[in-house]
């Protein structure tokens, strides 16, 4: 049963309420196109450097303005609304980068906490510590929906090719990544991780980005992207910008590829043993 997939691109502010009727909007264009599952960036709801204005706005899931609108959209426009994340105020007064896949009753299907944190230190001078305010997810699921088998993840998570392959293992069909991918590391690896996570898991990967210039002063790489299971890009957004993009998937086109290229069923299990270098006398066994 194929149906057609939108990746929303947004260049988020600080204000969740400008955010949620930017979201509102293009969600909509997306309908109009004919996309019955729509999904939105990485941090939809804002992006703020400064912890302290972040906290100053955050709210619990039960008070998000995003999560409340997602609800809203999934009802009015009959469709699978998948919110990519926003930052959730948890109990212990941390923050939970959580995703939303609400289904067309408004219902959530599935909440998805990142589980991979971006504590990084890049060539520009760009420092993140995700892990400073953010409590890290540590549960990976497959939604059976009526058009697919869904998998999730959230951005840096791209780069742990174990949860891709697990969730393969357990099924999946489309993977999603929406994003807030860096301009650096976005130039670098944006395209070819996610390639690589399609072809290796002969899986469908819908992967809405963040894209430009934020009034945090960040920079997002763009580039939103639907990618097949044969590694082919069907459809890709610019650098900057708002935008939506559309594409047919078909879930038969998954069994194509597994047919072809069978690795899920073909991998065995190995072990690895270090072994020392040159010794004396010759070369180590």
């Amino acid at each position: 049963m194929s149906f057609k997939a939108a990746a929303v691109q947004m260049c988020s502010g600080v204000d969740p309420t400008k955010n949620a009727a930017a979201m509102a909007r293009l969600v909509r264009e997306a309908v109009a196109q004919g996309a019955t599952y729509v999904q939105t960036p990485e941090m939809t709801g804002m992006l703020q450097r400064d912890r302290a204005a972040a906290r100053a706005v955050l709210a619990d899931e039960a008070h998000d303005i995003i999560v409340k609108t997602g609800s809203e959209l999934a009802v009015e426009l009959g469709i699978h609304m998948h919110v990519g994340s926003t930052a959730i105020a948890l109990a212990d007064g941390k923050i939970a980068n959580r995703g939303f896949l609400f289904g067309p009753d408004g219902r959530i299907l599935n909440r998805y906490d990142k589980i991979h944190m971006f504590d990084v230190d890049l060539d520009n001078g760009e420092s993140w510590r995700e892990s400073a305010a953010y409590t890290a997810g540590s549960e990976a699921r497959v939604l059976s929906l009526p058009f697919a088998e869904m998998g999730f993840a959230i951005c840096y998570d791209v780069r742990f090719p174990a949860l891709f392959r697990a969730q393969a293992m357990a099924g999946a069909e489309v993977m999603t990544v929406p994003a807030a991918f860096t301009k650096q590391t976005g130039e670098a690896h944006w395209e070819i991780l996610l390639r690589a996570r399609a072809i290796e898991n002969g899986v469908f990967i819908i992967a809405a980005a963040q894209a430009g210039r934020h009034e945090d002063g960040r920079e997002t790489f763009g580039h939103s992207m639907i990618i097949d299971p044969w590694g082919t890009v069907l459809a890709s957004a610019g650098a900057t910008g708002a935008a939506v993009i559309v594409a047919e998937i078909d879930p038969a086109a998954v069994k194509a590829a597994h047919d072809k290229i069978p690795n899920l069923r073909n991998g065995r299990e190995f072990s690895v043993e270090k072994i020392a270098g040159a010794v004396a006398g010759g070369v180590a066994a």
